[in-house]
Parts: C-alpha cells; structure tokens; sequence
C-alpha cells in the first residue's frame, strides 16, 4: 500500500475504531463463537457459521486500519489559491450550468454526499494544483468533462 493523504481528525477516528475492534469487537466475536460451538455439530450449526463470517469481517476490518494508519501521512488543510488537500473548492461544469462545491480529502474521508471528494478520484486528481480561474478536463466513464474552478478556499 502506497502513502495515505488523511486528516488528523480521521487518523485519531480510525485509531479509536482499531482500537475498539481490538479490545471490544474482537471480545465478543469469541464470546459468539464459543457459544456456538457449545450447541453441538459445527457442521449444521448456524449460529457458528455466522460468528464465522463475523469474525472474518472483524479481522479484514483490522487490516485494513492497520494498513491504512501505517501507511498515513497527516496532512493539515492548506488555505491559499492553489487546490491541494483540505481545500474547498467550487466548479462548474463547462458542458452545463452545474456548479458544485467540494472539499478535497483522503480517500478513506470520501462523502460524495457531504461535498467531500478523494484526491485519488478522477476530479479530485484533476483539481489537485489548480487555481482560480483554471479550466481543466478529466476523462470519466460518460467521457470527457472540461470545468471551471471558480473559487478556493
């Protein structure tokens, strides 16, 4: 796994998630398992196989963190007239009237909802280094879009 851009903020959220999954999850994944074990053939045994699964899911979940906050780098939001992690910035869509206003995260902070788009997508690469005023293209799977940057914050 390569270095992960992320916030401060989220390094400490996912540092409390692993370490929640660690103390308390991975605890009562055993506690499930050992009672289903206790109700007899594991083979037929529903409630086993499900403690399975959710002991599996636990223990990708645990790599996945432990992968992610090894390889972090903390990044601070930067404010100035260049796009760059934690800027927010708004577009429009040369193709149409759309504007949108996006802040620019890691990918693990994503929420297109939220306006929060990852530096690793398509327009969030696109808008890495821009400025106001910029217009840029980026190819998606629609094809090519050309935007506008019209402010950063």
């Amino acid at each position: 796994m390569t270095e992960e851009l992320i916030s401060q903020e989220k390094f400490e959220e996912l540092t409390k998630e692993l370490e929640e999954l660690h103390t308390k999850r991975r605890k009562e994944v055993a506690e499930q398992l050992e009672y289903a074990r206790s109700l007899g053939d594991l083979s037929e045994n529903a409630e086993y196989q499900e403690a399975r699964e959710m002991q599996a899911a636990v223990e990708e979940r645990v790599q996945k963190l432990e992968a992610i906050l090894k390889n972090a780098k903390i990044v601070r939001g930067v404010k100035g007239d260049t796009v760059g992690m934690g800027t927010t910035v708004s577009v429009q869509n040369l193709n149409g009237d759309d504007k949108h206003t996006y802040t620019i995260v890691g990918a693990e902070e994503a929420d297109l909802f939220a306006g929060k788009i990852s530096y690793h997508s398509p327009l969030g690469s696109a808008l890495m280094g821009k400025k106001k005023g910029d217009e840029f293209s980026f190819h998606t799977p629609k094809g090519a879009q050309k935007y506008k940057i019209l402010k950063v914050e």
